[in-house]
């Protein structure tokens, strides 16, 4: 529970748009191309910064004698956020780790022993001078150990290590397609009611990586 805590107490970065430490910094022409602020607030998570709407009815002039027309109420239902993003991402052999730009977050995807998909987020705290790997840490032949971000975080993390394994290659940088969709619902006096949503990220072989705030799970859209 730390981390979805962790998660939920990221609006402080939400004007943090610096390069990638654990990628390195995207050419002039891979930084985000839609509104940086909201895909910050998105990839932080929407959910906990939502901000109700509120319904407004407007009344139209209108002949003293003739019934006043009233006009449809907006949905306000907010509309997905979707940009380009520059991300980071590395396979592992129970998993993946992504890293996201907008606010410096590494998201690692694993399996619990149950079975299900676990999503969990953490600042990338790496910083230049920061050792990139640990020269006394030897994979097997086929494998990789993950360096920089990636690297810090799978070191530090014993419980990491254990879930996601070795690196299946080494990370790779590349922008890409990021959509946030809202939950929630609208009530009765159509204002609308944030609840947990789900992010879409696209890897750099085309699959969509779904993350849901919910129950932070992920999934791969077919």
């Amino acid at each position: 529970m730390h981390l979805l805590r962790r998660v939920f107490s990221l609006f402080t970065c939400l004007a943090l748009l610096t390069a990638c430490q654990s990628a390195g910094p995207p050419p002039e022409d891979q930084t985000a191309t839609a509104d940086a602020e909201a895909l910050a607030q998105a990839v932080a998570t929407a959910y906990s910064l939502a901000v109700t709407a509120t319904a407004v009815q407007v009344v139209t002039d209108a002949a003293p004698t003739a019934t006043p027309t009233i006009t449809p109420t907006p949905d306000p239902f907010p509309s997905p956020i979707v940009g380009s993003i520059y991300v980071a991402e590395q396979r592992f052999e129970s998993g993946w780790m992504f890293w996201l730009q907008p606010n410096s977050q590494i998201w690692v995807l694993s399996v619990a022993d149950d079975g299900q998909n676990v999503w969990s987020v953490y600042d990338d705290s790496f910083a230049d001078g920061d050792a990139e790997s640990d020269p006394q840490i030897l994979p097997p032949e086929g494998r990789f150990q993950p360096v920089r971000g990636f690297g810090k975080l799978w070191r530090e993390n014993p419980e990491i290590r254990q879930a996601i394994g070795w690196a299946l290659d080494t990370e790779l940088g590349h922008t890409t397609t990021y959509e946030y969709h809202h939950g929630g619902f609208v009530n009765d006096f159509n204002s609308y009611v944030p609840e947990p949503g789900y992010h879409l990220v696209t890897s750099l072989n085309g699959d969509q990586f779904r993350f849901n705030e919910e129950a932070f799970t992920w999934s791969i859209n077919n």
